[in-house]
């Protein structure tokens, strides 16, 4: 029997046209992309809100409109991202509740089936020095924040992992806290010099580590600034998924969210998976227990 496979895209992130120029950042082209990339066959949309091409925002009724424009056409989770100096976008430091404050306004509203929350902290630093070094931070309490609110409303977490330690807490903390099962995004990249670059032994050791912290919990094999389709063959035969988009490509990549998701649903395809609608992607994550 063919495994089915969850395809996800991720169309814009926080880069900005200047170090991905084929982004969407209006609302009506955020959109538009996500509609024709699930019509292509991804199953989860994650956006970053834009509106009307200026920086990025946190309003939750812009994501709303994102939100609800993609789902009036196609019945896909669409989900947000989360405010970080790392990604040119600072938040109050004096507790998590800011933070979270636009995912609290579109759970309120029955518009989230996953929200970010990840269980870890990592400096955001390019392997050829062109962008200044950030830090990417998600101290315990905004961890624990993010698991009692999915705790609350029913929701997965969405876990980026950049270090393997990502996985070793986040496993522990969702467990403990009685959490939703987590789906955890392992992140490579061929551009900043956390985690580790596309090659599948590197996936494995991922899987194996989740398979003792965790085991049962989906995972997708996912990254930023880096070509993912070399992971798809590993992906599909170690029981992983895909994620691909802009926001995860190699930066300036002249290729559109619409061909990556095609090159993503054909990596499947000829790796031997079937491509999971967003129903069976609810079936599944169901049958985790979460």
């Amino acid at each position: 029997m063919t495994r089915k496979v969850w395809l996800e895209v991720a169309l814009n992130g926080p880069w900005s046209r200047k170090l991905q120029p084929g982004i969407p950042d209006t609302v009506d082209a955020i959109v538009a992309e996500g509609i024709a990339c699930a019509k292509e066959g991804a199953c989860i949309v994650h956006v970053h809100a834009y509106d009307g091409g200026g920086p990025q925002t946190f309003d939750w009724q812009v994501y709303a409109r994102i939100i609800e424009g993609i789902r009036a056409k196609i019945d896909v989770p669409v989900y947000p991202s989360l405010p970080s100096a790392a990604i040119g976008v600072s938040y109050d430091a004096a507790g998590p509740e800011p933070r979270f404050a636009h995912v609290e306004e579109l759970a309120k509203r029955g518009l989230l089936e996953f929200a970010v929350i990840d269980p870890g902290s990592v400096n955001f630093s390019t392997l050829d020095g062109r962008m200044p070094g950030s830090v990417y931070s998600n101290p315990e309490d905004h961890i624990s924040h993010g698991l009692r609110f999915a705790c609350r409303h029913g929701f997965h977490p969405a876990y980026a992992i950049y270090e393997p330690g990502f996985t070793r807490t986040g496993a522990a903390m969702a467990l403990r806290m009685g959490a939703p099962v987590p789906v955890y995004r392992f992140m490579f990249s061929d551009t900043f010099a956390w985690g580790f670059p596309a090659k599948p032994h590197h996936l494995e050791a991922h899987v194996r580590l989740l398979s003792e912290a965790q085991s049962g919990a989906p995972w997708m094999a996912a990254g930023l600034g880096v070509d993912i389709q070399p992971l798809i063959p590993s992906a599909v035969l170690l029981g992983g998924h895909v994620r691909v988009g802009l926001e995860d490509a190699p930066l300036g990549t002249p290729l559109t969210n619409l061909q990556w998701t095609r090159l993503g649903a054909a990596g499947i395809k000829s790796s031997g998976g079937e491509l999971a609608t967003a129903n069976e992607m609810r079936a599944m994550l169901k049958a985790t227990g979460g």
